[in-house]
């Protein structure tokens, strides 16, 4: 695959890169490097300029955007691991990739009007990697930080080890982590390397860069390369997902990780049939394959593999409490509910306002869409009363 021209592209971003290839004795960076300098460079990446990434103007919509009700929802999730921790002070949420601040706010004032004491126990902090949308959060949030006090951004490096009681949770972060491209040819596995050929950026093959790649699918009980893989199958691996559920166990000392995004178990992500992988391109909102165009101008993304995250989870310390998908998850902590309140005449929304609601309640639990992502919550330092007890959002929700 090759660039055909700038198309849109941020030069300088451009030109960095290919100056970063030429430094490289083979000429050639891993697909992983790429999708890191396009997405996260400091000054270029596409994550931290200052364009309109997020909502109905920019190349994507999340759940947050539909309306207060999908933060509101984990809000009660969030009330009910208090109670399931015993009421501790401080209660810490830690909210990874936070977008815009729209669950922020929406989290917040729900717990202070129908939790109040999970409310005066919380501390709420923010990790977010783009500087640009850490500047547009704190804008959105300047009155509440200032009348709040419990409000922060940190890094992750600034969270100290086991100092986390409560819960770390993030909604369609590893989607975004930067992910290895791998390809079977002469029915070995090979590593797609970006590469420059007459100022555009194409691709070439070659050996395994990590010998982690080489364990990977050994350690899912995957069986690739195999017969049942025909020549040309492409896939990714996201070893940046490993090593970030390795440090976020590291930080939490007791409580939870709520990992919200799309993607699948590793039996169904590396199936035979599925054998151009799952990298998707957005750039206005429209979605493609493409990513060397619109360089530093579009979001680059990949399905999550969640058995890799229970895995390594496991291997860092937590313990899988369960996994479902978004529709029933928001289902059993009261969707259902706010769908047949809007049902009631004495409604104080008007006819357009209920209609818009109830279709952005329909959006968040639709099987086709958001309602099919998946919802990995895993588990740390719980007592063996603390693990048999039940969150409601992973119960079989009412009929």
């Amino acid at each position: 695959m090759t660039a055909p021209g700038t198309n849109n592209s941020n030069l300088a971003l451009r030109d960095l890169i290919a100056q970063k290839i030429a430094e490289t004795p083979e000429r050639r960076i891993t697909f992983a490097d790429y999708m890191e300098w396009v997405l996260y460079h400091p000054q270029y990446g596409y994550y931290s300029t200052d364009q309109v990434k997020i909502g109905a103007k920019g190349d994507f919509v999340t759940s947050p955007h539909l309306g207060a009700d999908f933060g509101e929802l984990l809000a009660e999730q969030f009330a009910e691991m208090w109670q399931f921790l015993e009421h501790p002070t401080p209660f810490t949420l830690v909210e990874m990739g936070a977008g815009q601040g729209l669950m922020v706010q929406d989290v917040l004032r729900y717990l202070h009007r129908h939790h109040f004491e999970c409310f005066e126990a919380l501390r709420y902090v923010i990790v977010e990697k783009s500087s640009a949308l850490v500047i547009e959060q704190q804008q959105r949030l300047a009155k509440l930080s200032q009348s709040w006090g419990n409000l922060s951004w940190q890094t992750l490096d600034e969270i100290l080890p086991e100092s986390v009681v409560g819960c770390c949770f993030s909604n369609e972060l590893v989607d975004a982590f930067p992910v290895h491209q791998l390809v079977i040819e002469a029915n070995q596995l090979q590593e797609v390397y970006v590469t420059v050929d007459q100022s555009d950026f194409t691709e070439v093959v070659g050996e395994l860069s990590t010998s982690t790649l080489v364990s990977y699918f050994d350690w899912l009980g995957v069986d690739l390369p195999s017969d049942s893989y025909p020549n040309g199958y492409r896939t990714e691996v996201n070893l940046a997902a490993l090593d970030w559920m390795e440090a976020i166990a590291t930080r939490l000392q007791r409580g939870y990780l709520l990992t919200i995004d799309y993607g699948y178990p590793a039996n169904r992500y590396y199936s035979p049939s599925r054998a151009q992988g799952t990298l998707q391109c957005y750039y206005q909102h429209a979605h493609h394959s493409n990513p060397y165009i619109h360089i530093g101008r579009q979001d680059l993304t990949a399905h999550v593999d969640f058995t890799a995250l229970e895995r390594q989870g496991e291997l860092s310390g937590l313990q899988t409490v369960g996994f479902t998908q978004q529709g029933l998850f928001l289902m059993s902590l009261g969707l259902g509910d706010r769908l047949s309140a809007l049902s009631n005449p004495t409604s104080e929304l008007s006819l357009q306002a209920t209609l818009q609601r109830r279709e952005a309640l329909h959006s968040l639990m639709n099987p086709m869409g958001l309602g099919n992502f998946g919802v990995l919550i895993q588990s740390k330092g719980l007592s063996e009363e603390e693990r048999g007890r039940s969150l409601k959002g992973l119960k079989t929700p009412p009929l």
